[in-house]
């Protein structure tokens, strides 16, 4: 059974930076695409940025240029670099392969962007 946990959320300033992680605890980074999500409040989750096991990477318009993914597959871990935050990418992060699958979904990790 593979086990996603997201961590490196937090409260951040307009204009300011995170860096999120997803550890996982099996090596699938080099089986699936894995992908970051995110839900706000009162919203869909949506797909945010994805990289495919060969290394290419996607991104929401809405990111584009902003967000950069990343993936150590020594580590099994996966990175967002979040920067030029806006407030309205304040929602919980989720990671899972791309297509998501139901038992990947992991607690998320809060993203809040407010001055």
């Amino acid at each position: 059974q593979v086990q996603l946990v997201e961590s490196g959320g937090g409260l951040v300033q307009p204009g300011g930076s995170l860096r999120l992680s997803c550890a996982a605890s099996g090596s699938i980074f080099r089986i699936y695409a894995m992908g970051w999500y995110r839900q706000a409040p009162g919203k869909q989750r949506e797909l945010v940025a994805f990289i495919r096991v060969g290394g290419s990477t996607n991104y929401a318009d809405s990111v584009k240029g902003r967000f950069t993914i990343s993936r150590d597959n020594a580590k099994n871990t996966m990175y967002l670099q979040m920067n030029s935050l806006k407030p309205e990418d304040t929602a919980v992060y989720y990671c899972n392969s791309r297509p998501s699958r139901d038992d990947y979904w992991g607690q998320g990790t809060q993203v809040t962007v407010s001055s």
